[in-house]
């Protein structure tokens, strides 16, 4: 076992014991200590912000693209954000204990199945370092210990995180080791963390294709696979068309590097006259490189899309873009090139609406509004641990239950089968 392999294994030994103490906290102490660390957070602003600045200086002077340089980069709003997302989940319901369903059989055993831990969580993700503080609050309120493995791009911010929330922990009267850094910046030591079976329970991986792919295809761990986001808004004849300029423009622009931004524009021919000119100018306006098809690039300053535009997650001021003969030629181009993360349709024809949701295999079906709201702060489950496009056990945002499992409790009165 090599020194990397052999720090993972202890640090997830740690969090496995951990795991025995969190799982029978009540909810009242995981909340105080919820509380306890989203203050930590703000009071180590000043040393959070100024290691922040070192990873974002080595990302810069290493050349890293603008749109993940914005992911990394912290300040006081999104530092406080994730104070905020902390002190929203202590406030959600706890999830350990709930009842999924309950019957008394016809021998009369009484059979009940409850909501579980899962016991340790490891997470391995790039750059942003608000996931640290994100998934540390939601394993923490659903009763796991977590491991993080986050980009090295992103150590100096994350060690200052976790080294608030660990303090705010042993306050608190838990375990500190309910959250730990993985150590080590080596694919050895993420190999590790990705065959930690007995160890870990569940391994999320949240970032590019590259490292979801990795991890999907090397882990022996269970996987809960997050996927990227080639996010389409469709527009269709009976849209609103002011409307539908808004939710486009917002779906693209609001933030362009994360993964519920629009990549995608479709537009029916019937509005085509009427929209094209008016959506491509404000897109330009907003500075985002319109990549269309025959009809979008007719226009001054489209760019031909290829094949391979309309298979792009940009997380950048990009969208491709092109014209659609009616709904079901835009059911087929997101069936053929979405990633099955949020796909939109901005209509009025409840029959056409009704079809696009049924149609449209994606974690989330939005109708008129912007695929930014596949959030889920914005679907009121408090922060989330990622965005799941998969399709067993957990789909979309997933908050507190969805980092639960079940166990069956069946109480008798001397029964023998």
């Amino acid at each position: 076992m090599t020194h990397d392999a052999g720090a993972v294994r202890e640090v997830a030994v740690r969090a496995r014991t951990a795991s025995h103490d969190l799982a029978l906290a009540i909810r009242a102490t995981k909340d105080a200590a919820l509380l306890a660390m989203a203050r930590a957070l703000l009071d180590a602003t000043s040393s959070i912000l100024a290691a922040n600045a070192e990873d974002v200086a080595r990302a810069e002077e290493a050349g890293t693209p603008v749109n993940i340089i914005d992911r990394l980069r912290l300040d006081d709003d999104r530092l406080a954000s994730m104070a905020a997302g902390l002190r929203d989940v202590a406030g959600l319901p706890d999830p350990v204990g709930e009842v999924v369903r309950g019957s008394v059989l016809a021998n009369g055993l009484e059979l009940r199945q409850l909501r579980v831990p899962f016991g340790v969580v490891a997470m391995i993700y790039e750059a942003r370092p608000n996931v640290t503080a994100d998934a540390a609050g939601i394993c923490l309120k659903s009763g796991n210990a977590v491991l993080l493995r986050g980009s090295s791009s992103a150590r100096s911010s994350n060690a200052a995180i976790v080294a608030a929330l660990r303090s705010a922990l042993v306050a608190s009267g838990l375990p500190q080791d309910a959250v730990q850094l993985v150590p080590g910046d080596s694919h050895e030591s993420v190999r590790a963390l990705m065959r930690a079976r007995g160890l870990v329970d569940v391994l999320i991986p949240r970032g590019g294709a590259g490292l979801i792919r990795s991890v999907i295809e090397e882990a022996s761990v269970p996987v809960i696979e997050t996927g990227v986001g080639n996010c389409h808004v469709y527009v269709d004849a009976s849209a609103d068309l002011d409307q539908a300029l808004a939710i486009v423009v917002n779906a693209k622009t609001h933030r362009t590097s994360v993964c519920n931004a629009a990549e995608s524009l479709l537009v029916h021919a019937a509005v085509a006259v009427d929209f094209l000119p008016r959506v491509i100018e404000a897109l330009q306006e907003q500075d985002v490189t319109v990549h269309g098809d025959e009809r979008f690039s007719s226009y001054d300053g489209v760019v031909r899309a290829t094949d391979d535009d309309f298979r792009t997650e940009y997380l950048s001021l990009d969208i491709s873009a092109a014209v659609v003969h009616d709904v079901e030629a835009a059911i087929e181009h997101i069936r053929t090139y979405s990633s099955g993360h949020s796909d939109a349709i901005v209509a009025r024809d409840q029959v056409t609406i009704r079809r696009f949701v049924a149609a449209v295999d994606s974690a989330a079906v939005l109708v008129n509004a912007s695929t930014r709201f596949t959030d889920g702060g914005e679907f009121g489950f408090g922060a989330e641990i990622g965005i799941s496009t998969q399709k067993l056990h957990a789909r979309g945002p997933m908050g507190l239950q969805e980092m639960t499992s079940t166990k069956y409790v069946v109480v008798g009165d001397g029964h023998i089968r």
